[in-house]
């Protein structure tokens, strides 16, 4: 170890200063507090210090920490171990948000610990242990599933083709869904714990919603269970895509398969009580109204999948609607096996139907009005003593990711609501596309406290019965 300290010295020495630009060890107080006991390294700038030990690296600066209970007290120092996390495969925001947000289970503090209460060098310790988990985030369209430490799904499946409508509380329809997810995983339930993201379903807070939620949510468990999964973990999946923006309250515009919700969250829980806001307008209403615009153009396709290939590669949303019909908007794109389709008006046309549902001949609210409804009884309900918690706006869902979505939305809204409510209205893209519910399930699974503080054994299952979402 001596001699490694001395070669990496040796590699830095002829650097000069503390190493952090406007910054003195004289004038760091845990410089001050740090008597002179460290040998030759009494000379070297604590910061200089630092940088020595990141060279090192995490496994070997744990090592210094059993010199003496001086090194001990400087390998603590957080910038260390902040370093470390940084360059982790998780971004060093989510990690942050995570860990001083969602720390403590379900549900999120209403305030977040402060970075100083926290010591970096345990939460490190701790997120190495953390064995993974599997994510299975279960759309009513398609489904994602895959390893919480890789960098993204490892792979999808068309839920809607494969096992119907999942929300359905049907033990053997459950059991085959996940033994289906866990086959082509090729991994055995009993060997790690899981994560399961839960469509949005039974909106209202009615005696008889609560109830089929609650039948749903022991279903999952009982059937995960049987299997001998470990642990279990399930969060609906606008809680997660709320949690994947790095937000715990919000409005979650969640623009599913079949139809698309507007979800208020306080602190991490859905406020059924304010309203769960519901428009019959989803991602199949759009890939239809598409068909019907290129059957009525004589445009020959294969099947629902190159329209769908259309919309997501060519489609978007016009901010000024009535604008964008004297412009040249013509664009091809080639889908493998076809050749080459071109769109114009269709365009923006079939993203259009969002804002003005009648031009599918659908009935109901456009998605601003919907928003801006749900805003409303967010104010009404008074849950907080700020009402800035409903004012971000976070999209989730395939069709979100449409360019335009949430530029023309915010438009609406400002021009909808009266100024005291617009004011400071920001409506965020879907932080990681179509993925984002289930890279809010891996931002909880890699949680240092993720295990004791989210998921559920089967023991606690069969005493408490107190599920979190």
């Amino acid at each position: 170890m001596a001699a490694l300290l001395k070669k990496v010295w040796g590699s830095v020495s002829s650097r000069s200063g503390s190493g952090r630009p406007g910054s003195s060890a004289s004038s760091d107080p845990f410089q001050q507090a740090i008597p002179a006991s460290t040998g030759p390294f009494d000379r070297v700038p604590l910061d200089l210090f630092i940088q020595i030990l990141k060279i090192l690296g995490p496994k070997e600066a744990a090592k210094l920490a059993t010199v003496c209970k001086y090194w001990k007290f400087i390998v603590a120092d957080n910038r260390l171990w902040i370093y470390f996390l940084q360059h982790q495969q998780e971004s060093w925001d989510s990690i942050f948000f995570a860990e001083t947000s969602l720390r403590s289970g379900y549900p999120p503090q209403t305030f977040p610990t402060e970075m100083h209460e926290l010591s970096f060098k345990h939460i490190y310790g701790q997120r190495a242990q953390v064995p993974g988990a599997v994510i299975i985030d279960g759309g009513s369209g398609y489904c994602k599933f895959g390893w919480s430490k890789y960098a993204s799904p490892s792979a999808r499946s068309a839920t809607f083709l494969e096992f119907g409508n999942i929300e359905s509380p049907m033990y053997s329809k459950l059991r085959h869904f996940f033994t289906t997810i866990y086959s082509r995983m090729q991994v055995k339930p009993s060997s790690h714990p899981i994560i399961v993201s839960v469509p949005i379903c039974q909106y209202d807070d009615t005696e008889s919603a609560k109830a089929a939620r609650r039948q749903l949510r022991e279903a999952i468990y009982s059937t995960l269970f049987s299997l001998n999964v470990p642990a279990v973990c399930a969060i609906n999946q606008a809680t997660l895509a709320l949690f994947a923006a790095r937000r715990t309250s919000g409005i979650v515009v969640n623009i599913g398969f079949h139809q698309t919700s507007i979800v208020p969250i306080l602190h991490g829980k859905v406020m059924r009580k304010v309203g769960v806001e519901v428009v019959g307008m989803g991602a199949l209403k759009l890939t239809g109204f598409l068909r019907e615009k290129m059957q009525q153009k004589n445009v020959h396709f294969d099947s629902l999948y190159t329209v769908r290939a259309l919309k997501e590669n060519l489609c978007y949303v016009a901010l000024d609607y009535e604008a964008e019909l004297s412009k040249d908007t013509e664009a091809s794109y080639k889908n493998a096996g076809e050749g080459w389709f071109t769109l114009s008006k269709e365009r923006f046309q079939t993203g259009e139907i969002l804002f003005q549902p009648r031009m599918a001949g659908v009935r109901t609210m456009g998605l601003h009005q919907a928003v801006a409804l749900c805003m409303d009884h967010c104010l009404d309900a008074e849950l907080a003593c700020d009402d800035g918690w409903f004012k971000t706006v976070v999209l989730a869902g395939g069709t979100a990711c449409l360019p335009g979505v949430a530029e023309r939305l915010e438009k609406e809204l400002r021009e909808l609501l009266p100024p005291s409510m617009s004011k400071g209205i920001r409506v965020l893209p879907p932080p990681f596309g179509a993925d984002s519910a289930w890279f809010g399930a891996k931002l909880v699974s890699n949680l240092s406290t993720f295990h004791g503080s989210w998921c559920m054994t089967k023991k606690q299952f069969r005493s408490r019965r107190s599920l979190i979402w």
